[in-house]
């Protein structure tokens, strides 16, 4: 009993998938083509542009490397991370590079990533344009290294890897066939819901399976509908064909 309530609902659900097979279709391409119209024509596309700076000690015949030095270094690089997105270095920046930009509005292109147990970290800016990212990032890790001197009184950071550009510069967002194939996912769901929504509201009677299910009663007998004007003028033609013959024979 219980395989055949199941068979049952999964008809029922083809089934109304199958009605509303052109709705669901529609959603979808429609969210599709939003999309696609967006990511190329409407969202402005970021650039991407990285250096890379090294934390070491200096190293000189009384103060050799050794494992208490590392842990020091990578102990200030949590605290370099956040002095290189400080006012004290951004506005610097900005004037330098002549940016009309604030402190706040730099501080929101920069991020400062580092690789676990490294002494190496990078500083990643995003813009619009390819080279001024470039720009942004290799001047904010110059006056990091001229700075951090008189800030902290240290001389322990150089400069890994500048930014380049490359000849032929990639956004790295919006990514346009990502943000189609989500929208096709999104699209398909929300149209197969709008359908079972549409289908729960319908209340209306269609079929004598309709009255079986929703009443729980057997039914008796159908009703056909009949076009009274089909039948009488199914009923007029004979007459009419043999009021024709009779006139061809009296001719």
């Amino acid at each position: 009993m219980k395989e055949t309530m199941e068979e049952i609902s999964l008809i029922e659900i083809f089934q109304t998938l199958k009605k509303r097979i052109w709705l669901i279709i529609s959603i979808t391409s429609v969210a599709a083509i939003a999309s696609a119209i967006i990511s190329f024509f409407v969202l402005t596309p970021i650039y991407q542009s990285s250096t890379q700076i090294l934390v070491n000690q200096a190293k000189n015949e009384q103060m050799p490397y050794n494992v208490g030095n590392i842990q020091t270094d990578l102990q200030l690089i949590n605290t370099y991370n956040v002095i290189i997105k400080s006012p004290a270095i951004l506005e610097k920046v900005a004037n330098e590079m002549e940016l009309d930009r604030t402190a706040e509005a730099l501080n929101n292109q920069i991020q400062v990533a580092s690789e676990k147990n490294s002494q190496v970290f990078s500083i990643t800016v995003q813009d619009p344009d390819p080279v001024l990212a470039a720009e942004i990032a290799n001047k904010t890790a110059t006056v990091f290294q001229r700075e951090i001197k008189h800030i902290m009184n240290v001389d322990n950071v150089s400069i890994l890897a500048k930014a380049v550009i490359s000849d032929n510069p990639s956004p790295i967002k919006p990514q346009p066939v990502l943000n189609i194939a989500i929208a096709i996912v999104v699209g398909l769901m929300a149209g197969v819901g709008i359908a079972f929504l549409l289908e729960y509201l319908d209340n209306t009677i269609k079929s004598e399976q309709d009255i079986t299910k929703i009443l729980d009663i057997p039914v008796l007998g159908i009703i056909t509908v009949i076009n009274l004007d089909a039948e009488e003028n199914k009923r007029q033609q004979p007459a009419f064909a043999a009021k024709i013959g009779s006139e061809k024979v009296e001719s």
